[in-house]
């Protein structure tokens, strides 16, 4: 049922590519130079606006619904789970509304989590054409300014855990924090606290997307797989990530180990991070 669920929250990110490329080009003018831009040409001219946003959300009613009749029939009852890092949560599959909840947070953390790494690629700001991919689904937040950018996962972060706060608060859904269930009696200090650290704690989502960019790097230091601009985005934009490790000696002969030690601060740093917001939130 997980990997069910993980390969539906693809599909459901896929469409939802595609309709934010739909938006900046409507008309599919622009030549189909990735995945999404073939997509949308493939599509019907009278394709409207509205019916890629419908289809998610049918997508998301009906998989709820697969959750709720299929998952209630194991022994014991089948359990959704979204880790957010500080906090895991559990949903019932005998309870539809839990599952309706559950399938929408679990898109939801999905789609927050690319979007994050989208915004650290914005930060980097890589060379074009691959850049305009990230703008293109960041829109007018690409051009804002670098130190707004460094702000947007803890504040954005945060309002959205206060307002899905209060529902899964009523829904009584389980945690594997300090209590078994998250508590419907809370302080509004305590509520603000908490959405805090799980905002802080979408930074450390990034260590995936730099190990990633670092192990490209690392690899196409080794095997020269041409010009082609994903390679120069992906050998720039690590560059920028190792500029901190300029200055210490990571280089034997031919051999640089930047990228392996980059790989390895940035997750011991991540794990340190990780814990003490645990602690923090468990207080």
């Amino acid at each position: 049922m997980s990997l069910i669920d993980f390969i539906l929250n693809l599909a459901g990110l896929l469409l939802w590519l595609n309709w934010r490329a739909a938006q900046v080009d409507p008309l599919g003018k622009r030549k189909p130079a990735t995945l999404i831009g073939t997509l949308r040409r493939t599509e019907s001219e009278k394709t409207v606006e509205w019916q890629v946003p419908a289809i998610l959300g049918g997508l998301l009613l009906l998989r709820a619904i697969f959750y709720w009749q299929i998952g209630s029939a194991f022994n014991p009852v089948w359990t959704g789970r979204l880790d957010f890092g500080v906090i895991e949560l559990s949903f019932r599959s005998d309870f539809f509304t839990r599952m309706l909840l559950f399938s929408i947070f679990s898109f939801g953390l999905t789609l927050a989590i690319f979007y994050v790494w989208l915004l650290l690629l914005s930060i980097l700001a890589g060379p074009e054409p691959v850049h305009s991919l990230v703008r293109m689904q960041l829109g007018p937040v690409d051009r804002w300014s670098r130190s707004v950018k460094w702000f947007l996962p803890l504040t954005v972060g945060a309002l959205l855990w206060w307002l899905a706060s209060w529902p899964l608060s009523w829904m009584d859904v389980g945690s594997y924090s300090k209590a078994h269930f998250l508590p419907q009696q809370i302080s509004m200090a305590r509520r603000i606290a908490s959405s805090l650290l799980i905002g802080a704690n979408a930074y450390l989502i990034w260590k995936f997307l730099i190990g990633a960019l670092l192990s490209l790097h690392l690899l196409n230091s080794y095997v020269y797989f041409g010009k082609h601009p994903f390679w120069v985005y992906v050998n720039e934009t690590a560059n920028k990530l190792l500029s901190p490790l300029k200055k210490v000696p990571l280089r034997a002969g031919r051999v640089d180990f930047s990228p392996v030690v980059g790989i390895a601060v940035v997750f011991i740093l991540a794990e340190i991070a990780q814990r003490l917001l645990s602690w923090l939130y468990k207080l």
